[in-house]
Formats: structure tokens, C-alpha cells, sequence
């Protein structure tokens, strides 16, 4: 089996152009910014070095606008090595689940021993405003898909980290949580699918991370999930989603995204 046909084989190796493109021996922690996000990691480090996500092995171009497409090294005010990825692959591309968590297991295989993972979504609660930002505590995937295969069984009890989540709420206390279920997409979610998730115990919709946050605990991670709710869930809102509303939460946003990416970064 090669590089191309393997997974992991492929993660390593994107792991090793990593590494050796940015002179250093390993990374400490990872990013993966999603719809929104991308502006808010400005500043939030001294930059170490950048390229385009897909001339490392294994990556893609995002095709979402609102992503940034580039891989982003920092230092830390501790002096940690981060990786932002400013762009991800979703399972809708039709590229396949390997695809999806390929940037998990890369960060995995640079030596990242914890990975934020964060994301635009529908809110399912009407005094939630577009702008404000959740910590996952919990997901419901309804992609019916999974990175693992065979007999692996990871325990996913804890698939937040609740350490992590604490460390968010030093930085912020005002910090909201809540469940949030993917969807398979790129189709929002119809008014009766809203409600089912909301029956089911969800409290964000969208179309990324669970499958993200499955490879990042089979590869050992410590994973910290934000969501930024972008837009109310499908007949909570009287008007029409469209991702134009997306991009421009992110951006009104922007000022306490990076200073809750900031503080994190600091204490990570």
C-alpha cells in the first residue's frame, strides 16, 4: 500500500514536508479555522512561516469561500509551535472521510498533542445571536460515516475535552455550550430536520468537525471544539440561510474571535 492509498502513510508524509519545509522538528498544537474564522487568527501569534494548503501532500484547495487555504505556523506566548490550517475538506466534497480528517492526522504526525477545531453554524436557540461563539461539550454525527475502520473502538465519553473547555472558560466565562450535530449537507437543514435535532439534544447544526473530532481521539488528541453561530437553524429565522450571513458574522465577530483564539493560545 503507498503513500497515496494510505491514509496515514499520507499524513506522515504531509507531517514530514511540514517539518522540514519550516525548519523545525515538531509541532505542540493545531487549528483548524472554519467558515468565519480565518480573519480572527491574525496577530494571534508571532508567525513562523505560511503556504498554500495544497502544496503539502494530501491537501486541496477549500473550496468554501470564507476559508483561507493556508497553512499558518506560529509561536506561541509560551513559546509553543502551532499549526493553523485556514481551510478544511467537508465530507459534502464527496473526497471521501480520509480526506476530511487528513489535516487531524497530519497535525497528529507533526507531534500535536491538542487540536482546536472550529466552525459556522445554525443555531438552534433564538437567543443565541449570530455572532456568538459555543463551546462544543458534546456532537450527534448524522453523516453516517466514520474515519475508523475495522475493529477500532475509541472511546468518544469525553470527546471535548472538558481540561480544555475550562481553559476556554478562564479566557472567556461567559462562554456558552452545547451539542452540536452534523450533517451530512451542502443543503442546509429543513425546518422539521432543525427540530428533530433539537429533540434529539442538539443545540448547533452544521456540516463539519464530528468525523474531524473521531480522528483527532483515535490519533490521541486533546480536542477543543468552538462552534460560531452564524445564522438561526431553518425555521427558527423568518429569512432565507445563505452563506453570505456566514462570512459576514465571522467578520462582525472578528475582535473577541481573536481574542478568545489568543488567550487560548496562551494557555494551551
Amino acid at each position: 500500500m503507498t503513500a497515496q492509498t494510505d491514509p496515514r502513510a499520507l499524513a506522515a508524509e504531509a507531517a514530514a514536508t511540514l517539518t522540514h519545509r519550516f525548519g523545525i522538528s515538531s509541532i505542540d498544537l493545531a487549528l483548524v479555522l472554519g467558515s468565519g474564522w480565518s480573519g480572527a487568527s491574525a496577530g494571534v501569534g508571532e508567525q513562523l512561516g505560511e503556504c498554500p494548503l495544497e502544496e503539502l501532500p494530501g491537501f486541496a484547495k477549500p473550496v468554501v469561500a470564507g476559508h483561507g487555504g493556508a497553512l499558518k505556523l506560529i509561536r506561541t506566548g509560551t513559546g509553543k509551535v502551532a499549526a493553523l490550517f485556514t481551510g478544511r475538506t467537508h465530507f459534502y466534497e464527496g473526497r471521501g472521510v480520509a480526506a476530511v480528517v487528513h489535516g487531524v492526522r497530519t497535525a497528529a504526525a507533526a507531534g500535536a498533542s491538542a487540536i482546536v477545531l472550529t466552525n459556522g453554524c445554525g443555531g438552534l436557540h433564538a437567543d443565541w445571536a449570530p455572532g456568538t461563539p459555543v463551546l462544543i461539550r458534546d456532537h450527534i454525527n448524522l453523516t453516517g460515516a466514520t474515519p475508523l475502520e475495522g475493529a477500532t473502538f475509541i472511546d468518544l465519553t469525553e470527546a471535548y475535552s472538558a481540561r480544555l473547555r475550562a481553559l476556554a472558560h478562564e479566557v472567556d466565562p461567559t462562554l456558552l455550550e452545547g451539542v452540536y450535530v452534523q450533517f451530512r449537507g451542502p443543503q442546509y437543514e429543513t425546518p422539521a430536520e432543525v427540530r428533530m435535532a433539537k429533540v434529539l439534544g442538539g443545540d448547533l447544526v452544521g456540516m463539519s468537525t464530528t468525523l474531524e473530532t473521531i480522528a483527532a481521539r483515535e490519533a490521541g488528541l486533546e480536542v477543543l471544539g468552538i462552534s460560531l453561530v452564524t445564522n438561526p437553524g431553518a425555521g427558527i429565522s423568518p429569512t432565507p440561510l445563505e452563506h453570505a450571513e456566514v462570512i459576514a458574522a465571522g467578520k462582525a465577530a472578528e475582535p473577541r474571535l481573536r481574542a478568545l483564539l489568543a488567550g487560548l493560545l496562551d494557555r494551551l
